[in-house]
């Protein structure tokens, strides 16, 4: 189950620990159940800002209320399309891997970013599969919780956190399969 990836990995293999699986999230464009919410928000955000400076500039309003809603622009065009592209970026440059120890991901567009789970600590581990095989192994639970204080000190927000996964790899009740067995493995050395 290893692949042309797993030289990526070697630099942060302890001594003894041996590499069982490593993969990369789907390449190529795909949509999440966000967007459901996200692609008609980003139309009605890009349209106004457009619609903004475009009514600024035919109405002979002074350049600063066209230069007001560029910046509305560019985050209407980064909601419609550059942000799909971000993600794709995002995903090419994301790496998993499991070893006899450990679940270790790297990821990172400017810097490399490593984070590893011991096998021994993974707790809730969830798989979901997707119709073509594919799938997400969540390690633990994606939550939100209060949080008193704001940037000035003052008022109330949600916080949330995302469960470190991987997400939309080939052959993912194999690969879930695999960190059971290891995980087994890990208990009976003992």
């Amino acid at each position: 189950m290893l692949n042309e990836f797993s030289q990526i990995f070697q630099d942060e293999l302890n001594p003894g620990e041996r590499l069982l699986w490593n993969g990369q999230p789907q390449r190529g464009i795909f949509f999440r159940g966000s967007d459901i919410f996200m692609i008609p928000f980003s139309l009605v955000w890009g349209g106004f800002a457009i619609f903004w400076v475009y009514s600024a500039l035919e109405a002979g309003a002074p350049v600063f209320f066209a230069l007001f809603g560029l910046p509305f622009v560019l985050i209407g065009l980064y909601l419609i399309f550059f942000r799909f592209l971000a993600d794709v970026w995002s995903r090419s440059k994301t790496f998993y891997a499991v070893t006899d120890q450990r679940v270790i991901f790297i990821s990172g567009i400017f810097s490399r970013n490593i984070t590893s789970i011991s096998l021994k600590n993974l707790g809730e581990i969830q798989l979901t599969l997707l119709n073509d095989g594919k799938g997400t192994i969540t390690f633990g639970q994606n939550m939100s919780y209060p949080s008193w204080g704001t940037m000035n000190g003052m008022g109330y927000r949600r916080r949330y956190y995302r469960a470190p996964c991987f997400e939309r790899i080939e052959d993912v009740r194999q690969v879930y399969q695999l960190i059971q067995r290891a995980q087994t493995d890990l208990d009976y050395s003992k």
